[in-house]
């Protein structure tokens, strides 16, 4: 069971991660002229949101819920933060990627394709989603119902089990 304190230092770490894509997001255009500076900023980002990630689903695996086989029940209420976190991370890399290849041999230009910019609008709306959803995610994740055994767990826990004499239920 994950412990007040233990919690409250894994919500830190997982706050601070998401402070810094936050910096980083704000003002990684600043260092445009630094691609070294900006390339070793985007992999601590990017490895940041991994982290989050790995971070999120060892806290999956801590929960009662997942412990008593309802994975199922865990995807259904996250579902929405997983899927998000997985396109913001990839909207990331891209992005990273296509703006060091444009911009690493030529700094002092200013380079924005039309493709770049539709891809920075989408990565940055991601990013505020995914902030949000994270953030709402990791707190709900303190909740003590998901712990502990409850009626509400054992209520999910039957309606997840087949009916007996169904289709499922029966044997070949």
């Amino acid at each position: 069971m994950l412990q007040t304190s233990n919690y409250s230092l894994v919500l830190s770490l997982q706050f601070l991660l998401l402070s810094y894509d936050l910096f980083v997001n704000s003002f990684s255009e600043l260092l445009r002229k630094a691609p070294v500076i900006q390339l070793v900023l985007f992999i601590i980002q990017d490895m940041a949101v991994l982290f989050n990630i790995i971070i999120i689903f060892l806290m999956f695996f801590n929960t009662f819920v997942f412990q008593a086989g309802l994975v199922n029940l865990l995807f259904h209420k996250f579902k929405g933060t997983i899927i998000l976190t997985a396109v913001y991370f990839a909207l990331s890399i891209s992005l990273h990627v296509w703006v060091m290849n444009l911009r690493w041999k030529n700094s002092n230009s200013f380079i924005w394709t039309d493709g770049l910019q539709t891809l920075f609008v989408f990565q940055r709306l991601a990013a505020v989603l995914y902030c949000y959803f994270y953030k709402r995610t990791a707190v709900r994740l303190g909740d003590p119902r998901f712990y502990q055994d409850s009626l509400w767990l054992r209520k999910e826990f039957m309606t997840s089990q087949p009916p007996k004499g169904s289709p499922s239920d029966q044997r070949m």
